[in-house]
């Protein structure tokens, strides 16, 4: 099961993103993480990290680093975890973030 669930989660955001839906802002991302991310994560290359279990962004976008990747990533962001603030993020805000963490 554990293999299906990066396939399963593609498939199920594939709404999310296409030709139809605009394509993610890195720079409106950084400013979505900076403001909703950067109390447990460490958002840049440089700054503090308050909480060591959330990973940092560039581990992040290690982790997820294709296409693919950032599609899970947009599904994980979609409905995020238990632990994770209740962001209430739109699709063109998860899209943002996610081109943002993309791109580093």
């Amino acid at each position: 099961m554990r293999h299906f669930l990066p396939a399963l989660l593609v498939l199920l955001t594939a709404g999310l993103t296409g030709p139809a839906n605009a394509a993610g802002r890195p720079e409106e991302g950084q400013a979505i993480a900076e403001r909703w991310c950067a109390a447990c994560h460490q958002v840049g290359e440089k700054g503090p990290v308050v909480i060591t279990e959330a990973p940092a962004f560039a581990s992040i976008a290690a982790k997820y680093p294709d296409e693919a990747g950032l599609r899970v990533l947009e599904a994980f962001l979609a409905d995020p975890h238990p632990v994770m603030p209740s962001m209430s993020l739109t699709r063109q805000e998860i899209r943002d973030l996610v081109a943002y963490i993309g791109s580093l």
